[in-house]
């Protein structure tokens, strides 16, 4: 069995960061600042973003996953990702975090953020090759069973907003 990083391509790995950053930037700024971004040298345990409020002791790790608006599922109508099982350990302070982003706009288009313990209750074995898959319709209206995750990008800030005081309220 290889490892995914082997798997992947350099230009899908240069746009999978690129989306990291993306997240993290339009975080920063929809909150004027409120919400600061940290990465990881290295995303053993994936952990992609972790993010914390200014004033805030509560922090919420986040794994990022994205899909490009022009490919192939997304263009059917499906978002789909996988989740290694070796580096997926859910605890209340690490959230999934699906996202389609528009490469040539350079904007996020969608987004689905998940806690982990939803999403291990929700997917909760992996696939033959050690994979949690997340699978989503892509349509707006649609009435899957993560649709009560889906958030418009003008949502996403307020919504990691809200995890991290319900993190807060959990230390106090």
């Amino acid at each position: 069995m290889t490892d995914d990083y082997l798997d992947k391509s350099p230009d899908a790995a240069r746009m999978g960061k690129a989306a990291e950053y993306l997240v993290a930037a339009s975080a920063i700024l929809a909150t004027r600042g409120q919400l600061n971004v940290s990465t990881s040298l290295v995303d053993d345990d994936g952990v992609d973003l972790v993010f914390h409020r200014r004033g805030h002791t509560a922090t919420l790790a986040v794994q990022v996953k994205s899909r490009m608006a022009d490919g192939v599922l997304v263009q059917s109508g499906r978002v789909q990702a996988n989740v290694r099982e070796a580096t997926f350990r859910p605890r209340r302070d690490l959230d999934m975090l699906f996202v389609v982003v528009d490469p040539v706009e350079g904007r996020i288009v969608t987004a689905w953020l998940v806690p982990s313990g939803e999403f291990a209750r929700l997917v909760p074995t992996p696939n033959g090759k050690g994979r949690r898959v997340f699978s989503a319709s892509a349509k707006p209206d649609t009435a899957d069973r993560w649709r009560g995750f889906r958030l418009t990008p003008a949502d996403l800030a307020g919504r990691l907003l809200d995890r991290l005081a319900q993190l807060d309220r959990l230390r106090a």
